[in-house]
């Protein structure tokens, strides 16, 4: 007799943003971030401040990532560009994340799989002085984002595709949560749900005066995302 009993769905998959997603990271730790670029910029190149902030606002908008348009125009280290712009001795107390939000996420269920364009230790830091360490079941880093000899960080659909393939997992069971509506949108061309975290977007348009800023405002919802969220309370609806 055939078993009466449905299969069971597969386990969600979160694949979590870190900076601006799970903390504020527009409060301290981008501001000084962005200020290790510029001085990174000046050092290497060997160009005034003013030109540095200017090479680093075009980069972003050809590239989407500073660190790409070095390593491309430049021919610029990538270990020595990270280590560079994010050692923070004092990061502990540039970083603040509402405990509520931490119960979230420990509330939610299915694997929860940390991807950021932040290199691994800045990453791993943040997230053990955060308490939110015990929590993931997983970081994908920056680098982890090698391709063919090449660097292909987020918003490349190429490495979406890539880590897909290499946890095994279908689009169909996962869903992506950024603050960038321009990683949402590369996701979504590939099949993957995607949740606007909008939580610290004012601060971060604020803080990124100098950076061309996306196209997409800061309200409504854009139809390649699935959900607007201000907590992670809100992606239980996703499941």
């Amino acid at each position: 007799m055939p078993s009466l009993t449905p299969p069971s769905r597969p386990q969600t998959v979160w694949l979590l943003d870190l900076d601006n997603t799970l903390h504020d990271a527009s409060w301290r730790v981008f501001p000084l971030m962005n200020a290790e670029m510029t001085a990174f910029i000046e050092r290497h190149l060997g160009v005034d401040r003013e030109e540095a902030n200017r090479i680093r606002a075009r980069f972003w908008q050809r590239y989407g990532a500073t660190l790409l348009g070095l390593m491309q125009e430049h021919g610029v280290n990538v270990a020595q560009f990270l280590r560079e712009t994010h050692d923070f001795p004092h990061l502990s107390r540039m970083l603040r994340c509402d405990g509520s939000e931490r119960a979230a996420l420990a509330r939610l269920p299915g694997r929860k799989i940390v991807l950021t364009n932040a290199p691994r230790d800045y990453a791993r830091r943040v997230l053990k002085a955060l308490k939110l360490w015990p929590l993931i079941d997983g970081l994908l880093a920056v680098e982890d984002m090698w391709m063919f000899r090449k660097l292909r960080p987020k918003p490349d659909a190429r490495m979406l595709r890539h880590v897909l393939s290499r946890q095994r997992l279908r689009p169909a069971q996962c869903v992506f949560v950024e603050d960038t509506p321009g990683h949402l949108k590369a996701a979504r061309r590939i099949g993957l749900r995607g949740a606007w975290m909008v939580r610290y977007a004012r601060r971060a348009a604020q803080r990124r005066r100098d950076l061309p800023m996306e196209r997409t405002g800061l309200h409504g919802r854009p139809d390649f995302v699935a959900a607007r969220i201000r907590s992670l309370n809100e992606l239980g609806r996703l499941v």
